[in-house]
């Protein structure tokens, strides 16, 4: 093998968010990690770098992960750049990763699962390796358990398995994104700060102290699984939105049973749930479902784009920006909805009127600032693997980041 050859791959992955132990990939165009790896005999060692700056791949999940993915690595030829490894070849050679989340990285939007699986998709594409995705995803996992979930598009179900050193433990989609494609899904990103507990050191710390897990994961969970699964199906969102917003609920009671109590929410937080509610309840039936993983950040499901254009209009009314903020930035992803929604500017957002289930025409309090902007979104395919060069994130010539 020639010495200064480079070979690349650039994938990219969606994010996705759950309910209970279902979840949904968010379309990737609005929410993604985008990461190329690439291989050289000039490579020394093993390198990372995440939004541009250089990090250890020491961690555990980080190594399971090359460790898992090099020893099922077949023969690849480039026959364009004259390129030839062989499988005993990737045992000695080195990759440079470089890889870029579209949202806030560990501020509870599972940037974790998308960057874990984005690894893994990437490094298998790299290496020729064979498995099919439900395979990967068992992979994936090791790095981060939600990672299973984003090598699907759609909906998802992570299988727990059996086996102690969880080879079944592995994601199957249970529909495509186009199953259910009139749910659109706006995030409140209330903070976009690393948080201070991360979700897997605050689940370790759950199941060894909240009694309240214990009855949780027996008594609650499984009975709700098998509930979701027929509301997916079924395209039932009455049924959906109780579960979703009962099990988020729950999931966050546990994290204040666990001791020391873990505090993901916020009072930001609080008040998008409170929105929702006093909403919902005027209503014969549910128009918007939320969820909040590790972290303060609103995940809210409407039932169809009409639920969606009203819910940005609630929430553009009690969480308006400051007075200089470009709407543009302000509103993310599918800003087609603010359109819809007849926001054109900041002087449309102060126009709006109080929504109508606000009783006795009691002036609401407006929380301005506290909403740091608005992601508006929908279900999305899987990863993919981007063939234009010029979206590789690492110089070909170089091997370094550009």
């Amino acid at each position: 093998m020639a010495s200064e050859w480079i070979l690349m791959v650039t994938a990219r992955t969606p994010t996705n968010i759950a309910v209970i132990n279902i979840s949904v990939t968010l379309d990737p165009d609005h929410l993604c990690t985008t990461t190329t790896v690439a291989v050289s005999p000039g490579f020394d060692r093993d390198r990372m770098w995440l939004n541009g700056k250089e990090i250890s791949l020491s961690g555990v999940r980080f190594q399971s992960c090359l460790k898992e993915i090099r020893a099922r690595a077949t023969d690849v030829e480039n026959k364009e750049k004259g390129i030839k490894i062989s499988k005993k070849d990737w045992e000695k050679l080195h990759v440079h990763i470089s890889s870029f989340n579209n949202f806030p990285t560990a501020a509870g939007l599972a940037s974790s699962a998308a960057g874990l699986a984005c690894l893994v998709f990437a490094l298998a594409k790299l290496m020729n390796v064979q498995e099919d995705h439900s395979q990967l995803s068992a992979i994936a996992r090791q790095g981060s358990g939600s990672a299973c979930r984003s090598l699907y598009g759609g909906f998802v179900k992570w299988i727990m398995g059996k086996e102690e050193n969880g080879s079944d433990s592995i994601a199957v989609q249970l529909a495509d994104e186009k199953h259910w494609d009139e749910l659109v899904i706006i995030i409140a990103v209330v903070s976009s700060r690393q948080k201070e507990t991360s979700s897997t050191s605050g689940m370790r710390e759950s199941v060894e102290t909240s009694l309240l897990l214990q009855h949780r994961a027996k008594e609650v969970v499984p009975k709700r699984i098998v509930k979701m699964e027929e509301a997916i199906q079924n395209r039932d969102f009455a049924s959906f939105a109780g579960l979703t917003c009962a099990d988020s609920n729950q999931f966050h009671a546990v994290c204040l049973d666990t001791c020391p109590p873990i505090f993901y929410m916020n009072d930001t937080s609080h008040r998008v749930i409170s929105c929702v509610e006093k909403w919902n309840r005027s209503e014969e039936a549910p128009q918007v479902a939320y969820t909040f993983d590790a972290g303060p950040n609103a995940v809210l499901i409407a039932r169809n784009r009409k639920a969606a254009t009203l819910l940005l209009q609630r929430l553009l009314y009690y969480f308006p920006p400051s007075a200089d903020t470009d709407m543009n930035s302000y509103v993310i992803g599918d800003k087609s909805i603010l359109k819809d929604a007849g926001i054109q500017g900041i002087d449309d957002v102060e126009a709006l009127p109080p929504p109508p289930e606000i009783k006795d025409k009691i002036p609401a309090q407006k929380n301005r600032g506290e909403v740091s902007y608005f992601i508006c979104t929908r279900p999305g395919r899987g990863p993919v693997v981007l063939s234009d060069e010029s979206q590789a994130l690492i110089d070909p010539k170089t091997g370094l980041p550009k």
